[in-house]
């Protein structure tokens, strides 16, 4: 990651450890998805290898399918990981997930890229 790209202290943060990453199976299959197109297979496998051995990420097992997002339902494996993990934020900059503004329970803040960048600083 270019230390010159726009959102290259998200990525700082993480190696410092100051934030916890959660993902679940289905979050790191599509890891793996993205980056073999961009890359290769053995480099997603080995990115998401090192990432399961980071101290600041937490795999969760989600229990619950909520079903929250319907113009996307992929993007329901994201709030699922989420909810089930308690977490504080989901960060994205995906429109999909701003139908999560509208829902009183589970109640989930979603923060675009930008704005977890200025909690990070």
């Amino acid at each position: 990651m270019s230390k010159r790209g726009n959102y290259y202290s998200i990525w700082k943060g993480f190696q410092e450890g100051k934030y916890i990453l959660c993902v679940s199976n289905d979050i790191l299959e599509e890891y793996t998805e993205i980056i073999s197109q961009i890359m290769n297979h053995e480099i997603a496998e080995n990115v998401v290898n090192l990432l399961l051995k980071s101290q600041n990420v937490e795999l969760i097992h989600p229990q619950f399918k909520l079903g929250l997002i319907t113009t996307d339902p992929d993007d329901n494996k994201f709030v699922d990981c989420a909810f089930a993990a308690n977490a504080t934020y989901i960060v994205s900059d995906d429109k999909h997930f701003d139908v999560l503004k509208s829902i009183a329970f589970p109640e989930l803040m979603v923060l675009k890229l930008k704005e977890f960048l200025k909690i990070l600083e």
